[in-house]
This record gives C-alpha cells, sequence and structure tokens, in this order.
C-alpha cells in the first residue's frame, strides 16, 4: 500500500460497482447512484436495528427503491452488509486521506487524521455497532477491516521513519497500537459523548506520541 503522505497522489474511491455482489456491478451512473442510495439506508437500517432486526424491505423503503433492485445489485442480506463494512471502511479512509496527506509532518498527520476521525464517527455513529456485528456476521469482513487499517497505519509510520521523521523502529506493534487508541477515542468522543473539542483531543494524543508517557525531566 502507498503511503497516504509520500508522493501526494489522490486516493482512489473504491467506487460503487465494487460494493455489489459478484456480476451485478451497475454499468450507469443511474445504477450507482441506486446502489449508492441502498448502501446508505443499510447503513440506517442495520445501525439502528442492528443486522438480525434489519431486513431487506427496511432497506428498500429508506433507500426509495423497489424490491426489485435490491436484488439487482446484492443476492441477500448477508451479502449487502458486507458491502457495507467495505464500504465504511472505504469512506473513513476517503475522509481522513487528505488531511493526513497535507501535514508537514508525521506527528501532524497522525493528528489529522485521529481529528477527522473522530469528526467522521459523530456524523456517522452507526460505524460502531456495524462493525462490531461484524465480528459474528462475517469474520473476515470485521478482520480485514481492521488489518488493512493497521497496514495503512504501518506503512505511512515506516516512510516516516525512511524520511527521519519518527524513530527507526516503527513496527506492525506501533501501527496496531495508533489503531486501537483512535477506536476507542472514537468511541468515547464521537458515540458515547461530544463533550471534547475534536482539536483539543487530537492535541493531546499529538503530544503523547511525540513525547511518550514519560515523567517530564
Amino acid at each position: 500500500m502507498s503511503d497516504e503522505r509520500g508522493s501526494g497522489a489522490t486516493v482512489t474511491p473504491a467506487g460503487a460497482e465494487l460494493a455489489a455482489s459478484e456480476g451485478k456491478a451497475p454499468r450507469t451512473a443511474r445504477g450507482r447512484r441506486t446502489l449508492r442510495a441502498i448502501l446508505d439506508a443499510a447503513a440506517a437500517e442495520f445501525g439502528e436495528k442492528g443486522f438480525h432486526d434489519g431486513s431487506i424491505s427496511g432497506i428498500t423503503r429508506r433507500a426509495g427503491v423497489a424490491l426489485g433492485s435490491f436484488y439487482t445489485y446484492f443476492d441477500s442480506k448477508d451479502a449487502v452488509f458486507r458491502a457495507l463494512v467495505r464500504d465504511m471502511s472505504e469512506q473513513v479512509r476517503e475522509y481522513v486521506a487528505p488531511a493526513i496527506r497535507a501535514a508537514p509532518e508525521q506527528i501532524a498527520a497522525e493528528r489529522a487524521g485521529l481529528e477527522q476521525f473522530i469528526g467522521f464517527v459523530r456524523r456517522h455513529k452507526e460505524i460502531y455497532r456495524i462493525i462490531d456485528e461484524a465480528e459474528f456476521v462475517d469474520p473476515a469482513s470485521f478482520r480485514l477491516h481492521y488489518a488493512t487499517t493497521a497496514d495503512r497505519i504501518e506503512t505511512r509510520l515506516k516512510a516516516a521513519a525512511a524520511r527521519g521523521e519518527i524513530r527507526s523502529d516503527v513496527s506492525e506493534v506501533h501501527a496496531w497500537a495508533i489503531m486501537g487508541m483512535n477506536v476507542f477515542l472514537g468511541l468515547r468522543y464521537g458515540v458515547w459523548s461530544e463533550d471534547a473539542p475534536t482539536d483539543e483531543i487530537a492535541d493531546t494524543i499529538a503530544q503523547m506520541l511525540a513525547r511518550g508517557l514519560a515523567a517530564d525531566s
């Protein structure tokens, strides 16, 4: 995976056609809009009711499309849920990546990424319920969501280390630690409560990343 800062290249969106069941990718702009509406409706349906109580009919009502339109793109409720997990993971990446790329150095990049992530969560609180349920509904998607996120963090940390911006021994452990921290900060300050400004949260974490938790000398 490429460093999200490095070259400044534009992140390519996954595209709605990648979300549909195999062989059911939309071929027109209208089809892509319909698929997008179904995925957004699925996020609302599963976010409110959970996977087991959510229904295809509930999704189509929310999307304002016919039942047949659902089956044009998805084989089942399980299929749309799997697609939704991938889609939400991609949405997060696309939302935070520009801020990460624009940062002048890596601590600033991690700070910017966290601030953007919490902002995203505040607008899409349903992401936590959906990702958490994926552990039981579709364990492969659950694992892939976190593994690919950690891989991206590790890649950009190692690129920053090569540039001399951070310590040289960064590893997968550091990447998973940063990801885990961000996940629970999003839960506390994005889902449970919005009682702290996102910039102050991000500043605190940036200082911790830069200085560690050692006592002041």
